[in-house]
């Protein structure tokens, strides 16, 4: 009997998913375990997990295409069932078992559920793009994504998608080493008209200079994951009254000890980051100012005080994977140490960049940290992540003029900024935290024990 795979729940507010890509293609035999391919939900990009034995008969839904959770996007033929049957059986019939609207080019789930049995000329014509030489070449919307973006020609590249679609993996298989289109920079035009490629410096000599292309101008449309990161943070600045309230702490006794636990623990793949120190001060801080690591009642009328310190880490996503930003949760932060935070925080950053994390380690934060120290910025504020209260923007520790007692000294600084919700958190309360944050990273070696 045939193994029917839907669109799977993979978040507790998910309601529709979309194929960011296709990891397998029909014909191909899958066991269990196997990544059949990439899930976007509202809140990121997971993998699809197999859990049964069998060849891809068919492959229901196009990459790029949303439909509700629980509609058929794949079809199993189990042992001794003819794969070519199974796919005429389910494509024949899934049109009136998706009523879903798919959200990729207009067309309707039922529509994207049947394009696997059209002839590609018809099946695949809104995925299709034409090269300089008229050919048409049919493409996922992700592949045409990346070919633009790495100016890559799609001409003579070999699809392996369905029905000979070229998908993401056609892109990282070598092929496009060829295809690569460089493009001549544009000439300057000097103010009499006259078109240059080089510039004069003024020691005589040329400096040679690139001129950038024109941008273009197009509409991007909202994967799941931003239109769910827009609508949660325009509906929790317009219904938590946020302030804030920053403090510079001093980093340099801090900087010295992790130049120096990294010196000693080098030979044990060992690497402290900043951010290491800061979560576990932000979660032993919890423990003095329970009302930082709280949420405010879904009664409208109690503070939840929470047990656990779950302590959120935002992590930016690169642009393949469609981007957008995930919170990923250090669960009973407070109990780890040093290490075990900055191994923990590695492979929750990599799993979210490489294949996307589970519910669970998404779920359950009570206290967000966004650092941008490492991209040079030095302030700014973030929007507080519901159900949190609160959520701690750093900034990058800077050289700069520190006063010592009556002396000015070269020091390193750096600022956090805190947003609270007021119901929760008064100013009192916030300044009393962030002074206990600041007390520990300025005497780092409370940190070690």
């Amino acid at each position: 009997m045939a193994i029917e795979i839907t669109m799977p729940r993979l978040s507790d507010t998910m309601e529709q998913g979309t194929v960011v890509s296709w990891g397998v293609q029909e014909g191909d035999t899958v066991s269990a375990g196997d990544s059949l391919g990439d899930i976007e939900t509202d809140k990121a990009t997971m993998e699809l997990q197999c859990f049964d034995d069998g060849v891809v008969a068919g492959i229901m839904l196009g990459e790029g295409q949303t439909v509700a959770v629980g509609s058929l996007i794949m079809v199993l033929a189990e042992e001794g069932e003819d794969a070519g049957e199974v796919k005429a059986r389910f494509a024949g019939g899934a049109s009136g078992e998706q009523k879903q609207t798919a959200q990729a080019g207009g067309s309707s789930s039922a529509e994207s559920a049947t394009a696997v049995a059209e002839p590609p000329a018809e099946g695949l014509a809104k995925h299709g793009v034409v090269t300089g030489g008229g050919e048409r070449v049919f493409a996922s919307p992700l592949a045409k994504k990346i070919a633009a973006e790495r100016g890559i020609s799609l001409q003579g590249v070999t699809g392996s998608g369905p029905s000979g679609r070229v998908v993401k993996r056609d892109l990282e298989s070598g092929q496009t080493a060829a295809a690569a289109v460089v493009a001549a920079p544009a000439p300057v035009t000097v103010s009499r008209g006259v078109p240059v490629t080089a510039i004069e410096s003024s020691g005589g000599g040329a400096m040679m200079m690139e001129s950038p292309g024109g941008l273009t101008a197009q509409t991007v449309q909202l994967n799941n994951m931003r239109r769910t990161i827009a609508t949660r943070l325009v509906q929790s600045k317009q219904t938590v009254p946020h302030y804030q309230v920053t403090v510079a702490v001093r980093m340099d006794a801090l900087l010295d000890l992790r130049a120096r636990l990294n010196e000693q623990l080098g030979g044990q793949g060992v690497k402290l980051s900043v951010n290491d120190f800061l979560v576990r001060a932000c979660a032993l801080a919890m423990h003095a100012h329970p009302f930082v690591n709280a949420s405010w009642g879904a009664d409208g009328g109690s503070i939840v005080r929470h047990g656990a310190v779950n302590v959120g880490v935002a992590v930016a996503l690169p642009e393949e994977r469609g981007g957008g930003l995930v919170v990923a949760t250090m669960h009973d932060a407070d109990r780890m140490g040093l290490r075990q935070i900055s191994t923990r925080t590695k492979e929750l950053a990599g799993k979210a960049r490489e294949r996307g994390l589970s519910i669970e380690e998404i779920e359950g934060s009570t206290f967000t940290i966004s650092n941008l120290g490492m991209f040079g910025v030095e302030h700014f504020t973030a929007i507080i992540n519901p159900p949190n209260s609160a959520i701690l923007a750093v900034g990058a520790a800077v050289k700069k003029p520190v006063v010592e007692g009556d002396e000015i000294v070269v020091g390193h600084e750096m600022q956090m900024t805190m947003s609270s919700d007021h119901r929760v958190i008064d100013g009192a309360m916030a300044a009393g935290y962030l002074k206990t944050v600041r007390e520990m990273l300025e005497a780092p070696a409370t940190l070690l024990v």
